[in-house]
């Protein structure tokens, strides 16, 4: 099985980004923890501020990879483009949210999304992507 997490704008700041809401580990910390734990699963990871790159990514393993666990994080709220290309591709995709948006600002309960994503799961901390992945290893 092949799985790509995905990652938007400003996660490159985990552990040091508002530790009180997203935690003091890196992503990269915790993306070896999960090699570690699903060494049977081939884990690729790819994060971008940039939407563009993102909606490239997207495309270039929607087609070829097993599944996407996508964070697009503040873009989840405003990117219809990124909307239109988890539509256009033909694997599955988990939109993952470490905090829950919906304890949160109003404008963050708005998912573009939400529409086309195989499933959501919000609020669990970093565990969220683990939950995404369990997901993945349970359809197949």
């Amino acid at each position: 099985m092949k799985i790509i997490i995905i990652n938007g704008p400003n996660l490159n700041l985990l552990g040091r980004r508002e530790p009180n809401v997203y935690g003091n580990l890196t992503f990269e910390a915790y993306f070896k923890i999960l090699q570690n734990k699903y060494p049977h699963i081939e884990l690729e990871y790819y994060q971008s501020n940039i939407e563009g790159d993102l909606i490239d990514k997207i495309q270039d393993t929607g087609f070829s990879y097993d599944g996407i666990i996508l964070n697009a994080a503040a873009y989840t709220h405003t990117s219809v483009g990124i909307g239109d290309a988890i539509k256009a591709i033909q694997r599955p995709v988990i939109e993952v949210h470490i905090s829950n948006v919906y304890a949160r600002e109003k404008f963050r309960h708005q998912s573009f999304i939400a529409p086309n994503a195989y499933g959501i799961i919000t609020g669990f901390g970093m565990q969220s992507y683990e939950l995404a992945l369990l997901s993945f290893l349970q359809q197949s």
